[in-house]
């Protein structure tokens, strides 16, 4: 295992690039994971009720992903397009609500989130060139290509798109677990999100961020409220870390 030192400063040491297979034993320990790699990492340490609710724990759609190097910044029809990170690319409300109701049917345009990050930052891309990422819901563990699919979607609103095309990585619900152990089956989510795993999440618990174990906390977007809702899951848990060891 590669272990590479980021930063060493008051007495805290950040390493990048390291491999967990066991909870490390600490006071505090803060697990950014799916329940299904908290199981694997927990191994004889966490308690048979508890980890029976984390393998009932249910799994959300997948995505498909496309990142690629444009020769250009992207041609949009409406020129408030590139004025914008992040642009929804969905036609009407009903094929919304279609592709994401029914994200198996592949032949219904896909419903994709698209970011155009070198508008903002330069280096993103060589001087003159672009760099842009998108991707749609597929269903979890999908083995469909949806390159051109989402492609079409893009031309669809910026005629021309294609043509500014260098070069593309596609990554399918395979390729992102593979790369990361919590994206499972491709879900990008932390798990599905419906009314019953809206609250219990990852298990009907008061305080779903504290485990049986003592000192561990899940803090992924398994845990309320969810992915999405940008780093509230790590700070909910570690308010509690916190008040466990009495700081408030």
């Amino acid at each position: 295992m590669r272990l590479r030192i980021a930063c060493v400063r008051a007495a805290v040491r950040v390493r990048t690039s390291s491999r967990v297979d066991e909870l490390p034993r600490a006071n505090v320990v803060l697990c950014d994971v799916s329940p299904r790699e908290l199981l694997r990492i927990g191994g004889a340490r966490i308690p048979d009720r508890y980890a029976r609710g984390l393998r009932r724990f249910r799994y959300g759609p997948g995505a498909f992903k496309l990142d690629w190097a444009l020769a250009g910044p992207i041609p949009w029809s409406d020129v408030r397009c590139a004025r914008a990170a992040t642009v929804h690319l969905g036609g009407s409300l009903d094929e919304i609500v279609a592709s994401e109701r029914e994200p198996r049917d592949v032949a219904a345009p896909p419903f994709v989130l698209l970011a155009q990050p070198s508008l903002w930052d330069d280096t993103r891309a060589p001087a003159g060139r672009h760099t842009g990422w998108a991707y749609c819901h597929v269903p979890n563990g999908s083995t469909v290509d949806m390159t051109d699919a989402i492609e079409a979607q893009v031309e669809r609103y910026a005629p021309g798109f294609r043509e500014l095309i260098l070069a593309r990585s596609a990554l399918g619900t395979g390729d992102l677990e593979a790369g990361n152990r919590n994206l499972v089956g491709g879900d990008i989510n932390g798990g599905l999100m419906d009314l019953r795993q809206l609250y219990a999440r990852p298990v009907a618990s008061r305080v779903p961020y504290r485990t049986p174990i003592p000192g561990v906390y899940l803090c992924s977007a398994s845990t309320p409220p969810g992915g999405g809702v940008h780093g509230m899951c790590g700070f909910a848990a570690a308010t509690v870390a916190l008040e466990d060891i009495g700081i408030r």
